[in-house]
């Protein structure tokens, strides 16, 4: 039932439409929020407040992502994809906004609370238009590609922090302000999008049956693989905020081991380390399509084990920049195949919900990862708390997974789809 791409493979207007809206809108959710990652320092600097405290402003948002993926997503099952997507992108562009004008700590906290819901529903809405428009044969590599939305946005907030910080001398607050302007544009975009064919379709069959949502909800199989989904999205988060969040703050801190290097320097090799996250999750998405879902995430978090000194010990810049990209190469990578994986686990009746609860609810989790480490930095130094935050769960990560299943290539809008979704592997 997803939509039909061109003889020669291309994909529709419709279907381009849908993906770059989903891709547009989750970059500009990681745009804003790697931004307070790039200047919480200087933001508790002019508010009096300890880096520890300023790491929560990251955790707020985390822990209200899953509250966002809840309200949005059931939305979503009941009325479309189309307006519920386009009433969150208004709602974060326009919190995210505010932010340039918070007077003080505590508002902003509030403020970044708000955009955790925000922020909670774009992913699970976006991802299953985008997945459930694309052509089957090509999901791998079209999940790999949305997902890597959330290193293009964190690699644009690098180069506006560059832009607006170091090159015109402004202030923390502009950042803020000027973010709106290419949420508008994902807003436009959205816009022109038509509703999933695969939901009307499901929602047809609901009503014929008189199945309702939570009569798929209830099911055992689902809500056993609800919980599991959970567990493999806790480890997921745990390894991306962990190898992410407090990483700028480790190149250009000073003390406790961190790699001392100038603020243009380290956000340079942000840059850098996301162009490696693009590559990485364009690459294993498409990878997944032949070797299968649960291999390839298994392939990079094996992979991303003998990264670590590299990443975490060194102190010359050029053995950063190798350390970090090869590193994003493969907790992206890994990511990559998300989109396509929670989607293709998710039933037709509550795709809006399931996969961005899953997900969000296991960010929800890992939301206490960037103050862990940065307490971790102050006792025992900035590599060790990045080793052992990040070791572990690349060893879990990897058993959860492949204990787990998949559905790869399974035909969205069918009846086999529509309560439960088998696995099949």
């Amino acid at each position: 039932m997803a939509s039909t791409s061109s003889a020669d493979g291309r994909l529709s207007a419709d279907q381009r439409n849908s993906f770059l809206a989903a891709l547009l809108g989750w970059a500009m959710d990681s745009f804003d929020y790697f931004l307070v990652v790039l200047v919480y320092a200087e933001i508790g600097k002019e508010f009096h407040v300890s880096l520890a405290q300023m790491a929560f402003l990251t955790t707020i948002t985390l822990m209200m992502r899953p509250v966002g993926a809840l309200l949005f997503g059931l939305w979503a099952d009941r009325i479309g994809r189309r307006v519920p997507l386009m009433v969150d992108v208004c709602f974060y562009s326009f919190v995210g906004f505010l932010c340039a004008f918070a007077p003080n700590y505590t508002v902003l906290f509030v403020l970044r609370l708000l955009y955790g819901i925000g922020m909670g529903g774009e992913w699970g809405l976006g991802a299953a238009l985008a997945m459930e428009k694309v052509p089957v044969h090509r999901r791998g590599f079209f999940s790999g590609v949305l997902q890597q939305g959330y290193a293009m946005g964190y690699l644009c907030a690098s180069l506006a922090f560059l832009l607006v910080h170091s090159v015109l001398g402004l202030s923390w607050r502009w950042l803020f302000a000027l973010s709106i302007v290419p949420a508008l544009i994902s807003l436009l975009i959205r816009s022109r999008v038509r509703e999933s064919e695969v939901w009307e379709a499901t929602r047809d069959r609901m009503r014929v049956t008189r199945t309702s949502m939570r009569d798929v909800l209830l099911n055992p199989a689902v809500l056993r693989r609800f919980g599991y989904l959970i567990v493999l999205m806790t480890l997921f988060n745990w390894m991306s905020h962990g190898t992410q969040d407090v990483y700028p703050t480790f190149l250009k801190a000073t003390s406790h081991g961190g790699a001392g290097l100038a603020a243009s320097t380290a956000t340079w090799i942000a840059v850098l380390y996301n162009v490696g996250a693009m590559i990485g999750g364009g690459f294993f998405g498409a990878l997944s399509e032949k070797f299968g879902r649960r291999r390839t995430i298994v392939l990079c978090a094996i992979l991303g084990l003998p990264v670590v000194p590299a990443f975490a010990y060194s102190h010359t810049a050029g053995m950063l920049v190798l350390g970090s990209f090869l590193m994003q190469v493969m907790v992206q990578g890994a990511w990559g195949v998300i989109p396509a994986h929670l989607t293709e686990m998710s039933p037709d009746a509550i795709r809006g919900f399931y996969p961005g609860v899953t997900y969000q609810l296991g960010n929800c989790l890992a939301a206490f990862n960037l103050p862990i480490q940065e307490s971790l930095a102050s006792t025992h130094g900035y590599p060790f708390a990045l080793t052992v935050t990040i070791v572990p769960v690349f060893i879990l990560l990897a058993i959860c997974t492949w204990l787990g299943r998949e559905a790869k290539g399974v035909d969205f809008g069918t009846e086999r789809t529509g309560t439960t979704t088998a696995a099949v592997s």
